[in-house]
């Protein structure tokens, strides 16, 4: 009897030790947990025996509880591309300003770098790796430094920068990138006072930029026309950043005054507003697809945090997690069809990401990508420039002071090489919803999607969109100017509709129609008297070639009769002009 109870107490210190002791493998934390609560629930029911004569059974609950969560993203690992498949040799821009420096879609890699006597950055083909030249021709039309840029999600070939010369430009670029330096853009878009660091397409309506300046002034663009649609002043200090929901309705921005904010940016209303993070340094916010609000930002004591809110009651976050004491911006980088968030801080050398779920902790923390080299900048790879063929799920752009730009991979390894559809729903395609003027107007539409499995194309690693689309600008008359000002910028508007643009007879070759198919424009007076004059210049064109031939018909006549007629005595010597007579009026000048 006394032996057992030894062997109970022994195995009971043994039990407490395992939680106390600080040398011994601590088990997780669930498990701690369940059997604290276990531990207790037998405290009481031997107190209870001792206490009483009749043996009591007291029911001990079982506690249920999940191990391992079930996600099929748990497993996401990311791999460094070789440096051959890389680029190097990149100036990245010096500039202190929290931008990411860098934008990619499926065609192009865009970088902000260093350049004397204005600003600039290089546009490079995905196919272009490896070292980079140093006279490599770059897109450098701004004044001063650039500070942001955005490629357009609607046309894979149009690019805003903006600067601190206080101009948005928006770039053309050519298929196959541009063979010389770039300073005529598509159109300039004036508007703010003071430098622009910030520009954002908007998701769903075609060429609709978002702009926000150090005048604490955020400008809705209509690119296709250039002027402002609608600007904004509910900002008492510096936004740092923007970002649009889902469809595109609504707006969330952060300022240096620690607030958010959600905007209805068509009627300028401040829909709610809290505080984000206590800390004095930049933060960042961004939609989820579902409607919540994932933000990154610092503690009171300069720690680095992240929190998860409702649009609802934003100044009381679901969650709030603390991560480091680094003193790094953190940019939230969101992919919708995955739920996942990718935390990359301005010079780590780590990714963390995180999937967010509808369960608690509703965060949770998947892994970290390591890397020896701290990052400047970062930029992220639309899900249909992927390469569904390895399972890769994300793709990352990473600018290191060294000049390099090393591309990391996110795949979820699968045994199948067959296309995974769990990992792969709709994802965003490379067509608007909306036009600009039907946004404005008030409507909203879900974004378009494309299935990866029926027009993703495994070239170069990824999707890559067919053909290039001609970005057209058509500014409106200034209402200032007198009539005939206005006829003459009609005739103009006109005259370049009627004239293609290679763009446009290359799209009319590759889809096959003829250009005789097209419709033939107006005809207006300026048209009749350029045909009419032009159908007067052939008639004579006519008239001169009948008579010069009629002229050689009778020289080679003459000709012909003097070899066959038999000779004649030589006439009497007489002047030479009266010999020269017939042949004078046979070759009579042509009256035109």
């Amino acid at each position: 009897m006394h032996e057992t109870e030894n062997m109970e107490v022994d195995s009971e210190i043994r039990r407490h030790n395992s939680f106390t002791s600080p040398n011994t493998k601590r088990a997780p934390i669930s498990k701690r947990i369940g059997r604290e609560r276990c531990h207790s629930y037998n405290a009481q029911a031997s107190g209870s025996s001792k206490s009483s004569e009749k043996t009591l059974t007291v029911p001990i609950p079982r506690m249920s509880f999940r191990v391992v969560r079930s996600s099929k993203f748990r497993h996401v690992y990311g791999q460094a591309l070789k440096r051959e498949q890389c680029y190097d040799n990149i100036r990245v821009s010096k500039s202190s300003w929290d931008s990411t420096f860098c934008a990619v879609n499926p065609k192009f890699l865009a970088i902000i770098v260093e350049s004397a006597g204005g600003g600039a950055f290089i546009v490079l083909p995905h196919n272009k790796v490896g070292r980079i030249p140093a006279d490599h021709p770059l897109v450098g039309g701004h004044k001063g430094p650039v500070l942001d840029i955005a490629w357009c999600p609607h046309n894979d070939n149009v690019i805003a920068s903006g600067s601190e010369d206080c101009v948005v430009k928006v770039w053309q670029i050519p298929d196959g990138g541009i063979s010389r330096t770039l300073t005529e853009p598509v159109v300039d878009l004036v508007y703010h006072q003071r430098r622009v660091g910030l520009v954002l397409w908007h998701p769903t309506a075609q060429n609709v930029l978002l702009t926000a300046g150090s005048d604490n002034q955020i400008a809705i663009w209509n690119v296709g026309t250039g002027e402002v649609l609608i600007s904004l002043d509910c900002h008492p200090d510096l936004i740092y950043s923007a970002c649009w929901n889902w469809t595109g309705s609504k707006l969330l921005t952060t300022c240096r005054d620690k607030k958010i904010r959600i905007i209805d940016p068509r009627k300028g209303e401040v829909e709610a507003e809290a505080i984000a993070h206590e800390g004095s340094k930049a933060s960042r916010a961004i939609f989820l697809k579902h409607g919540l609000v994932f933000t990154t930002g610092f503690s009171r004591m300069s720690e680095r945090q992240y929190t998860l809110r409702t649009p609802d009651a934003l100044s009381e976050p679901i969650v709030t997690v603390e991560i480091d004491t680094s003193n790094g911006v953190m940019f939230p980088l969101y992919d919708p069809d995955t739920n996942l968030v990718y935390l990359c801080g301005k010079g780590d050398s780590v990714i963390r990401y995180f999937e967010v779920t509808p369960e608690p902790p509703f965060v949770h923390y998947i892994n970290t990508f390591q890397t020896p080299d701290p990052q400047r900048g970062i930029g992220m790879m639309p899900k249909r420039g992927c390469d569904v063929a390895t399972c890769e799920i994300a793709k990352f752009y990473r600018l290191n002071n060294s000049g390099l730009c090393q591309v990391i991979s996110m795949t979820v390894p699968r045994k199948s090489e067959l296309f995974q559809e769990d990992l792969y729903p709709d994802t965003l395609s490379d067509e608007a919803s909306l036009t600009a003027d039907e946004w404005l107007a008030g409507e909203d539409a879900e974004p378009c999607t494309m299935s990866l499995k029926e027009r993703a194309v495994v070239v170069q690693g990824g999707y890559v969109s067919g053909r290039a689309q001609q970005l057209t600008v058509n500014k409106r008359s200034n209402a200032l100017a007198t009539g005939r000002d206005r006829e003459k910028e009609r005739e103009k508007e006109k005259d370049k509709d009627r004239s293609p643009t290679p763009a446009q007879k290359r799209d009319d070759s590759q889809a096959g129609t003829p250009a005789s198919a097209t419709p033939p424009p107006a005809i207006t007076a300026a048209i009749e008297k350029q045909l009419s004059d032009l159908v007067e210049e052939i008639r004579k064109l006519k008239s001169v070639i009948v008579k010069q031939e009629n002229r050689i018909r009778a020289l080679e006549a003459a000709a012909k009769a003097a070899i066959l007629a038999p000779p004649q005595p030589e006439p009497s010597p007489q002047p030479e002009h009266n010999h020269d007579t017939p042949v004078s009026d046979a070759m009579a000048p042509d009256e035109v």
